[in-house]
């Protein structure tokens, strides 16, 4: 145990950087074989040509008309005429432009939902690296529990002891064990989590230390760059400068519309044609449009606001956890360093001096600690890796 500390100690630099390659790792594999992903791949080219739709000239109109005369020495007539409709041409640059808007919004919703699902990834590593670190203590323990209950068989068979010390020696080698298939069902449980994630493609994950992660020194310069990077953010801002966008075209559309075209008229002995114009007076058919867009863009401009705020609070929120726990973790990790009695223990309990009793109930406070050491560092990992989402 004391030699898993010192590597914990004096050697987390190297181990650090393996850990951070195989969060990468791990997050690359699943971009890349992440059904979900590739469904809202797709299901965002599907939302960007839908944006495309709707923002061209409407579709040309051709007429053909053949009229019997009467009386029949009347002749037949015959006339056809092509037209075509068109909105005032700031409608056109309006909609284009509010076209590409809402095509770099989808992106942002892509990149909202990768976040999510990658940051669900991360947190299932650090789970991982948690139960790898733990089931590697419990190696340790396993081992030492091992020893012990052979020593104490050794001695029972040899009168050395009783039934009673031996049969405590053999409990705390089942509770270890037991402990152990606990943590492998645990270890297997995050693995098929992860397999899910990956697209249903099998995925090792074997790392057994957590990297040494340094906060922000300033929270309020590092939240602005944090707060620029995050997707829904801007996605709401894309969304004001939509509604903004909105309005424009909804006053070009109470602009005039207009028609031009070609008729030719023929009946017997007579032919006409030329061309024709005609304008529309949109005098009820927009109302209300552009008191409903910037309606909708004071809705949006609140929205934002709201969740910046949110977003500020949550952040500041996570910071200050982040902080708390890296200070107890480091306390923890003093005091195993400082305080470590397994070693004199065991030797305590080789020669005699304590009881199996003394040496168990020793032994489980350090345990304890231990544990209580990893649990932090786990939940600090957590913490971080929220704080940290935008970046995924």
């Amino acid at each position: 145990m004391k030699k898993l500390i010192i590597n914990i100690l004096l050697f987390a630099g190297v181990y650090s950087a393996l850990a951070q390659n195989d969060y990468e790792q791990v997050l690359q594999q699943i971009e890349t074989n992440s059904s979900t992903l590739n469904s809202l791949r797709l299901e965002a080219e599907a939302k960007k040509m839908n944006n495309r739709t709707g923002i061209y000239l409407s579709n040309p109109e051709i007429e053909f008309n053949y009229l019997w005369g009467k009386p029949a020495e009347t002749g037949n007539r015959k006339d056809i005429s092509i037209k075509q409709s068109f909105d005032f041409p700031t409608v056109y640059i309006s909609k284009n432009k509010i076209s590409k808007m809402e095509n770099y919004n989808v992106e942002l919703e892509y990149k909202s939902e990768r976040i999510n699902l990658l940051l669900s990834a991360k947190q299932i590593c650090i789970q991982m690296t948690y139960y790898n670190m733990l089931a590697k203590e419990y190696g340790y323990r396993l081992q030492n529990a091992k020893d012990i209950a052979a020593a104490y068989k050794i001695r029972l068979d040899k009168g050395e002891t009783n039934a009673i010390e031996n049969n405590k020696a053999q409990l705390y080698l089942n509770s270890i064990e037991n402990e152990l298939k606990n943590i492998e069902t645990e270890q297997n449980s995050l693995l098929s989590e992860l397999m899910q994630l990956n697209g249903g493609k099998e995925i090792s994950f074997t790392a057994d230390n957590f990297s040494d992660k340094q906060l922000p020194f300033n929270f309020e310069q590092w939240y602005i760059q944090a707060e620029a990077k995050n997707p829904l953010l801007q996605y709401i801002k894309g969304q004001i400068e939509i509604n903004r966008q909105q309005v424009r075209l909804n006053k070009s559309l109470t602009l005039p519309k207009f028609t031009a075209g070609y008729m030719r008229e023929q009946v017997v002995g007579q032919r006409f044609e030329g061309v024709s114009i005609g304008i529309s007076i949109p005098l009820w058919e927009n109302k209300n449009r552009v008191k409903q867009a910037k309606m909708q863009m004071e809705a949006s401009t609140a929205t934002f606001e709201d969740r910046q705020m949110q977003f500020y609070n949550s952040l500041q929120n996570l910071y200050a956890k982040s902080v708390n726990l890296q200070q107890t973790a480091k306390k923890y990790q003093k005091s195993l360093s400082e305080y470590n009695n397994e070693k004199l223990l065991k030797k305590a309990l080789d020669a005699g001096e304590i009881s199996l009793l003394d040496y168990l109930l020793e032994s489980q406070y350090y345990y304890d600690i231990f544990n209580k050491m990893l649990e932090t560092e786990r939940d600090f990992e957590l913490t971080v890796a929220k704080l940290n989402a935008v970046e995924l």
